[in-house]
């Protein structure tokens, strides 16, 4: 799979909950995982963080919403029950992205929110565990990003195995690129010296 994801939680209180996410967030893969305006005890999250995720992957920790850093080209999602806010399985999830949640009981800070270059939703009838919600969403982009075989017609149909990758002849956009060697690259027989210079 392509690009990476990061996620976190802001202003939740239960440790629980965090090393629980982090567990899972290990579990699929994910580059960085952070807190913001959180109080979190990675001792008492470790109960349920069992892998140790923070000793395997980067753990950020940002006081507020305004202090959140992301990389270059990252795009920040908002997990939140919002009308506004996109269902998750109509959602293409950004190559690059940070997945953020709100605390139990409560929802994404407004700054938070204004921070969100996408706002998503599970649609389900009541807010989930924070955890969970984490895992729904980390799975959807294991499953819309990932390379999987295509799902039988039915139940109990055969599984079709997945197609081995082949790659291309190399896509130049422009041939002054590859200068003197164009043709050679591009497996075609020379053009001559005027047509070389148009």
């Amino acid at each position: 799979m392509r690009g990476y994801f990061g996620i976190g939680v802001e202003r939740i209180s239960k440790a629980g909950n965090v090393g629980a996410l982090f567990r899972t967030a290990h579990a699929f893969g994910a580059g960085f995982v952070f807190t913001v305006a959180a109080v979190y005890a990675q001792s008492e999250g470790g109960k349920a963080d069992t892998s140790d995720a923070p000793g395997h992957v980067p753990f950020y920790s940002f006081p507020d919403a305004a202090s959140l850093l992301l990389p270059k080209g990252c795009a920040l999602v908002g997990v939140e029950l919002l009308d506004e806010a996109v269902d998750l399985p109509s959602f293409r999830h950004p190559r690059c992205a940070a997945y953020v949640m709100g605390p139990e009981r409560a929802s994404l800070s407004a700054e938070m929110t204004a921070r969100c270059d996408h706002v998503i939703r599970i649609p389900t009838r009541f807010c989930v565990n924070v955890g969970i919600a984490g895992a729904i969403v980390m799975y959807d982009r294991l499953l819309s990003m990932g390379r999987f075989a295509r799902r039988p017609e039915r139940p109990d149909g055969p599984v079709e195995p997945v197609k081995e990758h082949v790659f291309g002849q190399p896509v130049f956009r422009k041939k002054s690129v590859l200068g003197e060697n164009a043709d050679k690259f591009l497996d075609r027989p020379p053009l001559d010296d005027r047509a070389r210079e148009d």
